[in-house]
């Protein structure tokens, strides 16, 4: 079914987006930073994506799960979503981590 990658990413997007909210992990403390890192991140993983399609280690395969969109060759429209929730999900993930150590060196900590 075309386009079935890019809903399941636009859902774990929106997933970690909800315990993003719920935990007030990233976005409810500085959202511009957190927007202008998931961007740098995006920007860099997507130049890496150049290099790797220009030196044709990376090669779009077939699969009917794509859209069948190219933004360039060998790049389809789904790899800056997928770019931008990995970028995204790193925060996420740095914050929930952070915070668990830190408040695992609280006095009175179990």
């Amino acid at each position: 079914m075309p386009g079935l990658y890019l809903l399941f990413l636009v859902l774990s997007f929106a997933g970690i987006a909800t315990l993003d909210v719920r935990f007030r992990l990233v976005m409810a403390h500085q959202p511009r930073r957190a927007v202008i890192a998931v961007a740098i991140g995006t920007a860099f993983f997507l130049a890496w994506d150049a290099v790797g399609i220009a030196t044709g280690v990376f090669v779009r395969g077939d699969s009917p799960l794509l859209l069948g969109w190219d933004l360039a060759p060998h790049l389809p429209v789904e790899e800056p979503v997928f770019l931008a929730f990995l970028s995204y999900l790193a925060l996420v993930l740095h914050a929930a981590g952070t915070r668990w150590v830190s408040r695992r060196r609280e006095p009175g900590a179990t």
